[in-house]
């Protein structure tokens, strides 16, 4: 236990297998006889379709089949869902346009699907794809959020005028008009959320099967759950039995919120597998896939922030404008607004709280969940605020804050949407980071970049998180006859490290070698239910699942023990892998009770053979709160604009710790994508045209290893009162607490009040230019 149990910082067991090459990925899967399918795409971001010719295309060399919706129509398959409500103000509607397999009147996004190619070879596939000719009708297109609803602007949808899908709001308005009437001082700001590509290293990747005997499908494809991609495929798309469709995932290379979701290409490789009576497979590359998986944020926000005269928040007022892209994902709508939502006034002790979302159509890939979803952008607005809120006082950031954090005594706090803050020290957070960041020595460090000629600024950024996702999760432990033990579960390890954390939960429940922890997922013929990954929920539900099921296993295990010792089954103690009569030397280890456990004979009365238990977790709360304090420095240089994060320094509360050396590596890897979306990344597309520019690396700026310092992260560990681990998400902290912390020092190095992301050198140059000027 003292090396590998709960709380140690062990390394992750998957690392050996995946970087020596012997990962197993859904492009290294390849079926006798398959085809090889290819996806034409609109060149158009908006155009009526008047006709489509595949004539030549079927004819060309190797090729099997060409399918177009009229064929898809023709065969049934069904719409792509959304899988939320999300309630409209005033009691509106939430508008969801019908989305096809393939596109049928109109192509409205660049990259929008308007057939498949099926051919014996990749290559063959892609040739004839241009012969396919489409008689396009261009039209007017509209890719600016904040123009997207305007009176005049090119309508995408004719059920949704103004190109509004919804208009959120949390209800609260006269509230804070109140609040706003009583301020001493106000803090105000627009700001943008610049559109993300979530850029996952694996591509997109599909492999269709179906066996016309049995009527099944089978698809084998990157997600984050298997459950629920195979139930939206049979209950919406092909409309059979949930018994009709298999969904694996091998290895999966990165999720980030975009894999969990219900893609046309993964039905498109089925339909055409039954249409052709062979395997179809697609593979997507760089570019493609930046067109096909679902973007992240592109909000507008203004925003302002009522205090009193001793600095302390009376309200907020919000509005925001959220792309939805041309199409709605599985839970686009949910993430700008309930999503969002649930952190609204996120560690502050702040009720007046307005705020509405209005989400739009466009003519871009359609936007949905990315690593944090809704949250970083709500603490973000929050945190440039409290700046500005600072600034009008004349008073320190880390002040502001202080003046305002929920107070330890306040917990359980119940939030401006409801949801109850049931853990965090707040403050002591803030103080432990400053401190861990050497705060009181920034001067210093400011007057020597100051020698060099640069100009430093220091800033940082509070985050809390709604973490939890699905609110059930299934797990089941099968002991093994070499005395190990199969842990199969309807989460998904797609990075995270599950194989090395609930492993290390398993050990210490069981008291079995950490070794013999078998991992089992990503297969709905033996994962029988589960939510998947996301939402950072894994370790809070996955975890707890994991732990319940190994504690049916003991108990089973010890009926067994107290009938081959000839003892009622209270007496039966167990401890570290054995089982003690109480007060005796009397015991049995695992091998005995697993080996009696199959042995019919040397079972208890009705027991049945096996040591094989399965449940379903339920938890009894909508979410749980991990939240953390992240500060950054910059250094500029003023005659280039250049941006360099020379320091940064993170204080994460995630509750009682399963491994360490995991939740560090969660924290550095959502602070490398936070530093993306304040730094680098930026998905854009032409106002004229509607094209999308940023569809390669070369294009689309990636944050790079060089590109952060050492980062100095630890821990404040405030167990979760809510579950039976005491454990909080760790997965999307980074997200959140890196863009407003760069954000804040970038502007303090300027001495401006703000510069919207991504902070390019073109950008703080246009700033110290206007400045001098």
């Amino acid at each position: 236990m003292e090396n590998f149990g709960m709380g140690q910082p062990v390394r992750r067991k998957e690392d050996v297998r995946l970087l020596t090459g012997r990962g197993t990925y859904t492009d290294d899967v390849n079926r006798d006889g398959q085809a090889h399918m290819v996806v034409l795409r609109s060149p158009h971001a908006h155009a009526t379709i008047l006709s489509i010719d595949t004539s030549e295309a079927r004819a060309a060399p190797g090729v099997l089949m060409v399918l177009t919706q009229a064929d898809a129509t023709a065969d049934g398959i069904g719409l792509f869902p959304v899988m939320v409500e999300v309630p409209g103000k005033g009691g509106t509607k939430l508008v969801a346009p019908p989305r096809t397999i393939l596109a049928v009147d109109r192509a409205r996004l660049v990259g929008d699907a308007v057939a498949i190619i099926l051919a014996e070879t990749r290559l063959q596939a892609q040739d004839a794809a241009e012969l396919v000719m489409v008689d396009y009708d261009v039209l007017p297109s509209i890719t600016d959020t904040d123009s997207a609803a305007a009176e005049g602007a090119p309508q995408i949808w004719d059920e949704a005028p103004r190109n509004t899908c919804v208009v959120w709001s949390n209800g609260r308005e006269e509230m804070a008009n109140a609040a706003f009437a009583k301020a001493v001082k106000t803090s105000k700001l627009r700001l943008v959320q610049n559109r993300l590509v979530g850029n996952p290293m694996e591509p997109r990747v599909a492999l269709g099967e179906y066996d016309a005997a049995s009527g099944q499908y089978t698809l084998t494809s990157p997600t984050q759950g298997v459950v629920r991609v195979r139930d939206a495929l049979a209950q919406f798309i092909f409309k059979v039995e949930k018994a009709k469709v298999r969904v694996i995932s091998p290895d999966v290379g990165g999720g980030f919120g975009l894999r969990g979701k219900i893609f046309p290409e993964s039905a498109m490789v089925l339909w055409a597998a039954k249409r052709l009576g062979r395997p179809v497979k697609w593979r997507a590359d760089r570019t493609e896939t930046m067109l096909c998986d679902p973007h992240g944020r592109d909000h507008v926000t203004e925003a302002e922030m009522a205090f009193d005269a001793n600095a302390k928040i009376l309200g907020m007022r919000v509005r925001t404008t959220a792309a939805m892209g041309a199409y709605l994902m599985d839970f686009g709508p949910r993430i700008p607004t309930v999503a969002g939502g649930r952190i609204l006034g996120t560690v502050y002790d702040m009720q007046a709280v307005d705020v509405e979302v209005r989400c739009v159509f466009t003519n871009t890939t359609p936007t949905d969940a990315y690593r944090g979803a809704g949250r970083p952008e709500t603490a973000y607005v929050i945190e440039r605020l409290l700046d500005l809120g600072a600034a009008e006082f004349g008073i320190a950031r880390e002040d502001i804050r202080a003046r305002n954090y929920i107070k330890a005594e306040q917990i359980p706090y119940t939030n401006c949407v409801g949801n109850v803050i049931d853990s965090g020290r707040f403050e002591e957070t803030q103080d432990l980071t400053l401190k861990l960041a050497d705060w009181d020595g920034f001067a210093a460090r400011r007057a020597a970049s100051a020698a060099r000629g640069k100009l430093r600024g220091r800033g940082l950024g509070y985050f809390i998180e709604a973490s939890g996702g699905q609110p059930f999760e299934w797990a089941r432990v099968t002991m093994r006859e070499d005395g190990g033990a199969d842990l199969t579960i309807g989460t998904f390890n797609h990075g995270q490290g599950h194989e090395t954390a609930y492993a290390q939960l398993l050990h210490t429940k069981l008291g079995i070698p950490y070794d013999k922890v078998r991992l089992v997922q990503g297969d709905t013929d033996v994962v029988e239910n589960g939510g998947g990954t996301g939402g950072s929920r894994s370790s809070q539900m996955g975890g707890v699942a994991t732990t319940r099921a190994g504690e049916a296993v003991i108990q089973k295990a010890k009926r067994i023990a107290a009938h081959l010792l000839e003892v009622g089954a209270a007496d039966i103690e167990f401890d570290a892998g054995r089982f003690r009569v109480a007060g005796t030397d009397l015991s049995r280890g695992w091998p005995e009770i697993i080996a009696a456990s199959n042995d019919p004979v040397r079972l208890p009365p009705g027991e049945k053979p096996g040591l094989d238990e399965q449940l379903t977790y339920k938890r009894d709360t909508e979410c749980n709160f991990p939240n953390g304090c992240h500060t950054a420095e910059v250094e500029i240089d003023p005659e280039t604009g250049h941006v360099e994060l020379v320091r940064y320094a993170a204080i994460d509360d995630v509750g009682v710790v399963i491994n360490p050396m995991l939740v560090h590596g969660q924290c550095h890897g959502g602070i490398m994508q936070g530093i993306g979306q304040a730094m680098f990344e930026h998905a854009q597309y032409d106002p004229e045209s509607g094209q999308f520019l940023t569809a390669t690396f070369q294009d689309y700026c990636m944050p790079r290893a060089g590109d952060a310092p050492d980062f100095e992260v630890d821990l404040n560990v405030v167990p979760n009162p809510s579950n039976d681990l005491g454990v909080k998400g760790a997965g999307e902290g980074g997200a959140c607490g890196a863009p407003p912390a760069i954000v804040s020092a970038v502007c303090d190095a300027l001495g401006i009040a703000h510069i919207d992301m991504p902070i390019t050198p073109q950008r703080v140059w246009a700033v110290l230019g206007a400045k001098a000027a």
